[in-house]
This record gives C-alpha cells, structure tokens and sequence, in this order.
C-alpha cells in the first residue's frame, strides 16, 4: 500500500493541472485551420502583405513633396512594441497584436497601403542570463544534460522542502489536506534553465545547438541593427539630448551596473526616492546602549542617529528621535571617529553614494536591538528643542530610510498620534513622560487646517491609536499635499515663504552646516533579474535628459494635440498617463556594462540599455528589407551592400535629416539611386500611424518612444497615434503559469484556429482596462464559423431553388435595410478601433439578421431571395475580413468564385439605411417578442394552477389592440424633448432635461417614453414626425404583414386587428388570447 502511494505521489509531481478548457471534438476546428493553413501559404507565396512605397521610377524623389504622395497614394505604417523573446509569446502578446493587425486589416479596406512589420528585443540581461545559466548547467551535468538524475531530482525536491508556518486555522487532523498551493506550482517547480525550456517544449537535445547571440535580431550579432543603434546614440549625444554625471540610479551590486525597467524580476517602474539625512549626535546615552557599545566604539567617537526624512522643512519642530524597538539595527564606522546608528539596508545604499570611505564597502562595529536605543539624549540639528530623547515607535520599518525616524507632531499625523500614546503610557512603554512633553511648535500655516495640521487632522478623522493605520494614511496625504502646496512657513529663517519655497532652502542649510547630507533609496523594493535586492548608487553614469524644460514641452505640446496634428491616444486614461510621466520623469540611464546590445560609440566600455535601444527602432523597419535578407543581418538585402557601409551621414540622408553630399557616397561606396529609394520607403511610411502597447509601458518605453522622435526627426514624422490596452485575463482570471492558466500564442491557434482566437481576441474587449479571453467565446466561435460556412456553400450550390425577381415590400425590405445599417455601424467602430464593437455589428448582429429574415421568411411560408442571400454572403465575407481574414478569402474565392484575394477589397459601399424600415424592423421584432413572451406568462400561470381565460392544447386567436392616438399626458413630455434637442449636433443634454422631467414628478412614468423618443431621435427618424406624433412606418400595414408569419410561429388558428384600443399606443399594442 505504502508503495502505491509513494509511486503515485511521485507520478503526480510531473503533472501539471491546467485550467484551461478541455476540447471534445475537433473535425470542425481541423477543417478551418486547414483553410487558414492553405491560405497563409497562398498570401506569403503572392506577397499580400507586403507593400512597397511608390517608386523613385515612377515619382522621382522630391519631384513632389512627401507629403503629396502620401495623400496621392494613402498608406497605414502600425507597429507594436516588439516582444522580449526571453521565452515563448503568450495569449497576450496576441491581444495587442491583434489591434494593429485589425487597424492594418481595416486600412487596406479603405484603400490605403498598409504595413504592420514584426521585430524581435533580444538586448539586455534577461537573455544574456539565461544563456549563463545553460552553460553553467551544461558544465554541470553534460552537453545534453544526461548527469541531472533521479537522485539529483530527489535530493533537489527536497533540499526545497520548507518549514510550513504556522496556521491560525483550525484543522480537522481526520482530513487529508494539500500543503502546497498554486496547483502545487504546477506539481513542480523548475529549477534549472534546461527544465523550464522543456517545459516549454523545447526537446534537451537540440537546446545546446542554439547559438544565443546568433539568434536575436537587436543585438550587435546583426551589424546593420547595431549601425543603426550607434547611430541613433552619436545623434542624441550630438544634440546634448544624453548626457555625463554623477546621479541617483537604481543598481544591482551583484551585477555591479544599473538595474533599469527590463532587467528587474520585480519593481518595474520604481525610482530613486531622494531624502535628507539628518545627524543627531549622541549626548548621552541609555544604560543599556551604553553597555553594549562600550567595547566596540573608542569613548571619544561621535556617534549619530541618522533619520531620513522627506520634508526637511519641519525640523525645527523635532520633540523625539524614534526606533523600531524589534529592529535590529548596525553600528557603522564612517570616519576615523564618526560613526551612523542605520540599518543595514540604509548603509548598503549609502555605501554606494560616497557616505563610507570605499565604494560599496561598510564596516559594521555593532549589531544592537532598537529597543536598548530607548531613552538615548541626542542633539537635534535646527530644532527649537536642543536636545531630544530616543523613543520607541512599533510601526518604524526596517525597509523605509534608515530606520530612525525624527518626530515632528506639529504636521506629522502618524509622530502626533505616536507622541500622544506615549504621553498616555509612559509606564508601559518604560519611558518617562517627561520625554515626550516638549512643547508642539507650529510650523506651517495651511488654509484648512490652520497652524497645527496634524493635530487637526486626527482629531478631524478621530483618529486615536497608531494602530488605526488606513485614517493615518488618509491624514498623512491630505497633510503633505495641504503642506506643500498651500503652506506657508510661519517660524524659522524662511518664515513668510511658501513651503515649495523653503524645503530646498532648509535643505542647503543643513548641508552646508553638516548636519545632513543627501540620501537615496529605491522608493520599493527592486529585485534584478539575477535576483539581487538592488539599491541606489550615486555614480558617474551616461543618460538620457529626459525631462529637460524645453524637450518636455515640446512633447506635452505634441501630447496635447490642439490642432489635431498632434497625438492621438483614444482614451482620457492613456493621455492623463502620459502627461502624469512627462510631468515627472527625468534623467535616465543610458548604458550598462552587462548584457546584450551594441556598444556605446564614444565609450565602448558600456552597452545601450534596451529600454534606450528600442525607441526609433520602427523607423528601421521602413528600409530593413534593403539592409539584410534574414533577421540576423547575414545575407545582404535589396540594396547588397555591407553592414560598415551604413554611416551616420548615410543614416541622416535615408531618416530625412540632410541632403547627401558626394563625400559621404564616395566614403560609403553606396550608389545614390539606392539611397533615395530607402530614403523615400521612409518619407512614404512614416510618420508611423499607430503604436499599440501595454498601458503597464506608458511610465517607460512608450515615453521615451515619444521623446526620442521629438529630439532626432522633423515633427513632419513624429507619432500619430498610441494606443494603450490593458493586460489580457483567461477566462475570467490573472493569466499565470503559477496557477496553470496560461496560454502561449501557439497554444491558442492549435486549439481554436486563427481566425476563431482572433474573433475571440475582438471579443476580449478594448480601451485601457483590463480585457478577458474567454475559452467559451473561441470554442462557440468555430462552431458559428464553421456552420455559417456550411450554410453560405448550401446557399450557393442550391442557389436555383431560391426565389427571384421583384423584392417584396416587408421582409426583403426589411432584411436589405438592416444589412445596410449594419454595414455603417461596424464601419464607425472600425473607423474608432472599437473592435469588440465592430464584431458585434459585423458578425453577431449580422447573422442575426440573417437568421430573422431566414426564420420569418419559412413562417410565412416564402423562400429567400437569391439576390439578398448572395448580398449577404458577399457582405459577411467583407465585414469579418479585418478579424476573420482566413474564413473571409474561402468565402470570398471558394464559395462565391471571386477572381482574386479579398484583401484588396475595399469596405463596402451601400445606401444609409432607411429610418422607416429600420423602425418597422424594430416594431417587427419586438411585437414577435412581446406575443411570445406574452403567451409564455399564460402558460407560466396555468402551470402554477392559475385559472387563464383560454386552454393552450385548443385552438386559439390572438387579437392585437393597436391605437393610432397618443395619450394625452405624453404632449408636454414631448414639449421637453423638442426644446432639448439640437438639430446640428443631433444630441440633447440628459442632464438638463431629466433635471426638468424630475421637477414634474412623473419620473417612473415619464422616463421610458422620454428614452424612447431620444432613441428614434438618435436611430435618424425625422424630428418633425417623432414631435408630430407620427409613426415613420404603418403599423396596420407591418401587422398585416405579420400575421401569416405570426399563425406559423405560434400555432395560431387566427389573428385580428382591433384598432383605436384604449389598451394601446402607437408603436406598442397588446395582446389577447382566447379559444375559437
């Protein structure tokens, strides 16, 4: 038994638990991939979507203006930000995809040009890391791995094992209960690089025959990317855009260089967080310190607490100096007889800022308890109090500044409620209170809560413990922002000056009197990709003057997009972000000495970080093909020629930035007639038209995207538009391999087929939020595609059975209208990038069109008109070509015999729809509803034992009441909504006119018929009939229609009309059902 066990336990560590759904059956699914399968062949064969600018043959270059050409032959140029490939891509690399695929889809159906091309990011450490780890694993345990074994795997398992922390749980021990969770980590975690490449499907065998550096197209291993890479550095530093200095960066000692956003596991986005270090000198110190201390520090050392503190302006009104009495925290030697009281967090930052003597060196005397500090006199730098005590504070972090924390409880929320507490238990906390009852100075005057801020604001929110930390938080914002802004210093040197004025001049005070210095720390916990807690280092570094006056204007002005030339972001979220990090962010990082990527040019001892060697990159795609036939610049391209040839004057000429001279052709060797012709590929294609990315790349890559076209090109070619969606969930969830729901993009098409996942990529959602892939969306999908298929080839092979000649008045009318408005509508969501939209009126609602006027049409007993069948066909076959391109050309060539592909189709063009029909369509469908659902309640009621005035198993008559008067009520509604509403813009304010209805007190009454009214405002009914109190449409004549539809449908033995019924309105009759 217990050997059964223990095999099936072991059996299990090597499954992996997917929530993903489980497919069934796939014969549909394999016929559609099959299709998408042949025609991806078909278009890469016949070069669709690879489009070219206008030749220098046929427009000699600069006969006409760039500009000229593009509005003569109209071009779509979109990109997305290229994938990291430091694995395989996923589900969501896919959603973002699929918004410039969709835009580019949607473009060539306007009859534009359009060019989506695909790079791939290899620069950087995450790579370069994981091919370390491989080779390290390869020495130990052989080439193809063959030493890990069963044993190795064991003694792995469980050197992992760790002790479980307590529960606070009460458990029923009669139970059996998993202790790991996250579906166990998949059962299994990987340890090694080689392990985790398997599970990615990558066979051990072949891992060893990749060459890494080889492999990726952004590092120097492609010398025509890497030419352009230099030259895109010499540019910026040439226009003082980069710039040499000592500033505060984020770095990993592990890896001895700056950690920036893409080489960090975790803290993307975190910046230094600067403050001012305060030195409180040791006067006197506590029994307890002084016993501990007194063997490791000389007598005559000065030793100094050193609180870090983020608004020096307050100092004057210290009262206590505060530690976390469980913190542990070191005794550090700075000088020969100097010495800082931190933790060893803050020394290791300080370490790399010049505070020690060496570089990255400390020198730890001491390791002492906060709690023996207690009671310590130190001296306390430009405060009204001299001296002050050191005191006990529970809520100190160990990972926030130093440790030491000054009190100031004038405009401090959380040091007046500590204060407080202590005063009321001195006894408890073994203080004495005459410690902490030092008078409370007021500092800043503020406008709302006068001279005292904090004690206002506690008493405000009644706040009376440390303890209530979320209304201390709330009081600590409201204080500093109140302080800052709105503050004015009312004691001190700079009494009268705004605080915004005064904090910087407290500052340089206490540094130039020595009694603080500058300190930095990241501003939350960063950990690089070698897994190192990095801190912050004060280091001689090159970087990007991101954030300089005159460059942040320029891209605010951009940003702003005034006159509507500047930049489109589609959403209020993703340009308040925008302006959000251009307000804020400064001074980047530019170089490295670890990794991947090209050398800087004038210091090759550094490489370009890869946030900062992917900015422009877009403007490369418009020549590449010219560069180099392979993605790894091996093979020469159209224009042959080598990598070295590629000069920076030779760059300038191709990105329309001066004219060549002959000494730059001489010097590269390159023919002119080639170089105009890249130069016009990139007049024609730029400026690019769309840039689709995470929101989560707005604080990083997508700014600086912004900044670096601002600075190196004319603003003819700056970005047109970004575009920023959310971060794609799984059905319904976070997408994690942690909790096995996870998808690769590979995984996606092999389950669902292209064309299903990219319907259900349309499905997932748009805009900044986030977006959910639904399985179940995907799965019906094939279905919906598949049997939609089966009935457009039925259609068409028995297409002489289908009746001919006039179109009827009522359901061909009807159908053909309703295509036509289906047809505008999908093309304003297209035209808006609202592509969950789009589909919904190009696919969903348009096969329900179909499916009425199918249905409707064998109630009444006729058969579907060739012509509106065909016309469907061809229309659904164009409307799902941007989201559906694969099932589109099979319906487009296979079914309907077209002679070439339908990617060079454009939109349709077809009449607006009429309002008329359109209303009479509406009254149709709802009518049928409201008679069945009518019936229904019937029968719902006779089921409970109700008695109902009929017998449903019997022959029944439906009569309908209509009325052709409106109830007299109704005028002065009426009345309110013609006032409101305004002929030009087609709109009414809602606001104004429910303000209105309100104050009638008929609101439950009124509401619907107001909304009823505004909504055949809005479908383009004529204004002057809706105010008229006319119907756009007859409703006797719709009814009559309708009856032999409605007897088929509902099993009725007759129908009669009853008209001028009280009962009724025009446009919404009722209904009554008895025996005959």
């Amino acid at each position: 038994m217990a050997t059964t066990v223990e095999n099936t336990a072991k059996a299990l560590e090597n499954v992996t638990l997917s929530k993903t759904k489980e497919l069934k059956g796939t014969e549909k699914r394999d016929s559609l991939i099959a299709i998408e399968k042949k025609y991806q062949k078909k278009w890469e064969a016949d070069g669709v979507f690879q489009p070219n600018a206008p030749s220098t043959t046929e427009i000699p270059l600069h006969s006409v203006s760039a500009a000229e050409i593009r509005a003569e032959h109209p071009k779509f140029f979109g990109t997305m930000a290229y994938p990291y490939m430091n694995g395989s891509l996923h589900a969501g690399h896919s959603f973002t995809v699929s918004k410039v695929e969709f835009a580019a889809g949607f473009a060539r159906m306007q009859g534009k040009q359009s060019l989506f091309p695909m790079g791939f990011h290899c620069t950087g450490m995450p790579i370069k890391a994981f091919a370390d780890k491989l080779v390290n694993e390869m020495e130990l345990f052989g080439k193809n791995f063959e030493g890990y074994t069963e044993e190795v795997a064991a003694e792995d398992e469980a050197n992992a094992v760790q002790t479980p922390a307590p529960s606070t749980k009460h458990e029923d021990v009669t139970k059996f209960t998993a202790k790991k969770g996250k579906a166990s980590s998949k059962l299994i975690k990987k340890k090694y690089q080689f392990q985790i490449m398997q599970a990615l499907g990558i066979p051990k065998e072949e891992i060893h025959l990749i060459d890494w550096r080889r492999s990726f197209v952004t590092t120097d291993a492609n010398l025509y990317y890497d030419s352009f890479i230099r030259w895109q550095m010499n540019r910026l530093k040439k226009l003082e855009k980069i710039k040499f200095g000592k500033r505060y960066t984020i770095y990993s000692p592990k890896d001895g260089q700056p950690c920036m956003d893409h080489d960090r596991a975790d803290g993307e986005g975190a910046g230094p967080q600067e403050y001012t270090a305060l030195k409180l000198k040791v006067l006197e110190w506590a029994p307890d310190a002084e016993a501990a201390l007194k063997q490791q520090i000389p007598e005559d050392s000065s030793v100094f607490f050193v609180p870090a503190t983020l608004r020096a302006e307050t100092i004057y009104g210290q009262t206590s100096c505060f530690v976390g009495p469980k913190i542990k925290y070191g005794v550090f030697k700075v000088k020969n007889n100097e010495y800082f009281v931190i933790t060893d967090r803050a020394a290791l930052n300080m370490s790399y800022q010049g505070v020690f003597p060496e570089n990255g060196i400390v020198d730890k005397v001491a390791e002492v308890i906060g709690s023996t500090f207690v009671g310590t006199l130190v001296n306390a730098p430009l405060s009204i109090h001299k001296e002050v005590r050191i005191l006990p504070m529970e809520s100190v972090l160990p990972t926030k500044g130093t440790g030491v924390v000054t009190c100031v409880p004038s405009d401090s929320p959380d040091d007046y409620v500590a204060t407080m507490d202590l005063a009321k238990k001195a006894d408890y906390y073994r203080i004495k209170k005459e410690w902490v009852d030092l008078e409370i100075l007021p500092l800043i005057q503020t406008p709302s809560y006068g001279s005292l801020t904090a004690k206002f604001l506690v008493e405000k929110l009644k706040i009376s413990s440390p303890k209530d930390t979320k209304q201390l938080a709330v009081a600590k914002e409201l204080a500093y922002k109140e302080g800052f802004y709105q503050g004015v210093m009312c004691y001190g040197e700079f009494s009268g000056d705004k605080v915004e004025v005064a904090k910087p001049k407290v500052k340089q005070q206490l540094l130039d009197s020595w009694n603080g210095f500058a300190y930095a720390e990241p501003e939350r916990q960063v950990v690089s990709r070698s897994g190192d807690e990095c801190c912050v280092s004060l280091m001689d570094e090159w970087y990007l003057d991101y954030g300089e006056d005159s460059w942040r204007k320029q891209a605010l002005e951009h940003l702003d997009n005034k006159d509507g030339e500047g930049l489109n972001t589609y959403s209020k979220e993703t340009k308040n972000g925008f302006e959000g990090v251009l307000n804020w962010l400064n001074q980047w990082a530019c170089a490295r000495t670890y990794g991947l990527g090209s050398k800087l040019p004038w210091d090759p001892q550094f490489l370009v970080e890869s946030l900062s060697d992917s900015t422009v990159y877009m403007a490369y795609y418009t020549v590449a093909h010219y560069l180099h036939a392979d993605i790894f610049g091996k093979n020469p391209g159209l224009a042959g020629f080598k990598p070295e040839q590629m000069t920076d004057r030779v760059w300038d000429y191709v990105f329309a930035r001066r004219d060549i001279k002959d000494d730059v052709l001489k010097e590269s060797n390159i023919s002119k007639e080639v170089l105009d012709s890249m130069r016009r590929e990139f007049e024609y294609w730029y400026p690019l038209d769309l840039r689709v990315s995470g929101k989560d790349l707005i604080p990083n890559h997508l700014t600086f995207f912004l900044y670096i076209h601002i600075a190196i090109f004319p603003s003819e070619y700056w970005p047109k538009s970004i575009r920023a969606n959310g971060h794609l969930l799984l059905n319904g969830e976070k997408m994690s391999k942690s909790i096995a729901n996870f998808m690769t993009l590979d995984d996606l098409v092999g389950k669902y087929g292209a064309d299903a996942s990219r319907i259900a990529l349309a499905d997932a959602g748009d805009g900044v939020a986030d977006a959910n892939f639904e399985e179940d969306v995907a799965d019906a999908t094939v279905l919906r595609l598949f049997n939609l298929r089966q009935w457009c080839e039925e259609q068409v092979r028995n297409k002489d059975t289908l009746r001919t000649g006039a179109k009827n008045d009522y359901l061909d009318a009807l159908f053909e209208n309703e295509m036509h408005g289906l047809v505008h509508e999908a093309k304003k969501h297209y035209e808006d990038t609202d592509y969950k939209l789009a589909l919904k009126f190009a696919f969903y609602d348009f096969t329900t069109a179909r499916d009425f006027y199918r249905e409707a049409s064998v109630a009444a007993g006729i058969k579907l008109h060739k012509d509106l069948v065909f016309l469907y066909i061809k229309l659904q076959a164009l409307l799902v070509t941007v989201i559906a391109p694969h099932w589109s050309e099979y319906i487009w060539l296979e079914v309907l015999d077209k002679p070439s592909t339908i990617q060079n189709e454009l939109y349709p063009k077809v009449p607006l729809p009429k309002a008329s029909l359109t209303a009479s369509r509406e009254y149709v469908r709802a009518t049928s509803s409201n008679i069945t659902s009518a019936e229904a309640a019937q029968q719902k009621k006779k089921a409970k034992g109700k008695d109902i005035s009929y017998d449903p198993k019997k022959p029944k008559k439906l009569t309908i009441f209509v009325a052709d008067r409106f109830p007299a009520w109704q005028e002065k509604y009426i009345g309110l909504v013609r006032e409101a509403w305004n002929p030009e813009t087609k709109s009414l304010s809602d606001k104004e006119l429910n303000e209105k209805i309100a104050k009638m007190g008929e609101m439950k009454k009124a509401m619907p018929f107001v909304q009823a009214l505004k909504k055949r405002l809005m479908a383009g009914e004529k204004p002057n009939v809706i105010f008229e109190r006319k119907l756009v449409f007859d409703e006797m004549a719709v009814l009559r229609n309708m009856i032999p539809g409605l007897k088929k449908a509902a099993g009725l033995a007759e129908v009669e009309v009853v008209q001028n019924a009280e009962s009724a309105v025009p446009g919404v009759p009722t209904f009554g059902f008895e025996n005959v």
